[in-house]
């Protein structure tokens, strides 16, 4: 591989640094701020100088388990600007400002042909890095984006929209997949528990197709965020009774679909009540392994249904996008979801102030570079 400086120069005109600062997991609960490589990049690569990352509750919960070996450099929700490429390379030039997914899938396997593609295993892998195992790398201040992430899985950010709305496309995705896996339609009510950013994302996505929407938070304060998506049924979780509040909305039967976006297993039971017979209840934020207890006969004789949704799909990659860029200029402007931003050197703040919600947070950014 030829080293980062010596494909090109930086957009600016000065030569591309050999080091940077970057947030490196050296194990559980342990990030730390580093001097680290800029990464080499190769045929068909990239390299992305960071303006914007935001971090993600997968990003939080890999610190946290230590589910993932040490060294890492975390972060996925990235945009920046092209500041070289690699041979072989034309589909982006030095300045072009973008976003990158960090999975993108084969395209041609059993997984891909039946569109679970979450669940091939060129998906798994992932595309980018600042250093050491593949992990994202958008806590850092450039990321390597290799060959087959560069093919299908980087979009160039229209003139006009911030790097913090583009870094939005990939978590936008996510939701989007999920509201198009429940089908919604405009007749019917639907029940997001949670009202975090992705809560948020996911009850403005399921507004747009004409569905009635309640959303259920502890925090007013988050409420107050929703509203200005649109979102006009809050609950109040710690004060009224979900399950009533969804019938009460729903003319007795329950709510058509229930999103559980908060990682608490003891909601499901909370979700699968709230939900009518024939009813749907989506698990989202159930990213890790463990026992739940979930009523059989809720299943089986009141035929609701739990599902699941996973990742990004490439199926509505270039859609999703569009929502975001166009979003930015008519109402969806997703930078409100921004409580705090960080530069790089105070990442470990960062991380901190994002493993402990409160009323007042809701999305964190880093700012690795400037815009």
């Amino acid at each position: 591989m030829a080293t980062a400086s010596a494909v090109t120069n930086e957009v600016a005109g000065g030569a591309i640094p050999t080091t940077m600062r970057a947030a490196v997991y050296r194990g559980v609960n342990d990030v730390r701020v580093e001097t680290v490589p800029v990464p080499e990049i190769g045929r068909g690569e990239i390299l992305i100088r960071v303006a914007a990352c935001g971090i993600c509750g997968t990003d939080l919960k890999k610190i946290h388990t230590g589910s993932h070996s040490a060294p890492r450099i975390f972060g996925h929700e990235t945009a920046g600007t092209v500041v070289a490429v690699g041979e072989g390379v034309t589909k982006f030039a030095v300045g072009d400002r973008v976003m990158a997914f960090h999975h993108i899938p084969c395209g041609s396997c059993y997984y891909c042909r039946k569109k679970t593609f979450a669940q091939c295993a060129v998906y798994k892998k992932v595309g980018i890095t600042a250093g050491f195992e593949p992990s994202g790398g958008g806590f850092a201040e450039y990321v390597r984006v290799m060959d087959w992430i560069v093919d299908g899985g980087v979009i160039r950010i229209p003139d006009g929209v911030p790097f913090e709305q583009a870094a939005f496309v990939e978590p936008v995705n996510t939701c989007y997949k999920a509201i198009k896996n429940l089908d919604l339609q405009p007749d019917e009510t639907v029940l997001v528990i949670g009202q975090g950013p992705i809560g948020i994302l996911l009850a403005a996505l399921a507004a747009r197709t004409g569905a009635k929407v309640l959303t259920a938070d502890l925090y007013e304060e988050r409420h107050a965020v929703a509203a200005s998506y649109g979102l006009k049924h809050p609950i109040l979780s710690g004060q009224t009774d979900m399950v009533a509040a969804a019938r009460e909305a729903s003319e007795g039967r329950g709510a058509d679909a229930v999103i559980l976006a908060v990682g608490v297993d003891s909601l499901i039971k909370t979700a699968m009540d709230a939900a009518r017979p024939g009813g749907r209840v989506l698990l989202f934020a159930q990213t890790q392994h463990g026992e739940a207890t979930v009523d059989p006969a809720a299943i089986c004789m009141d035929e609701k249904f739990l599902i699941g949704s996973y990742s990004a799909s490439v199926e509505i990659q270039d859609e999703g996008a569009q929502l975001v860029f166009d979003g930015y200029a008519n109402g969806f402007d997703l930078t409100k979801l921004i409580s705090h931003r960080y530069s790089i050197e105070q990442a470990v703040e960062a991380i901190d102030v994002a493993s402990h919600p409160t009323a007042q947070s809701m999305k964190i950014f880093i700012h690795p570079g400037h815009e």
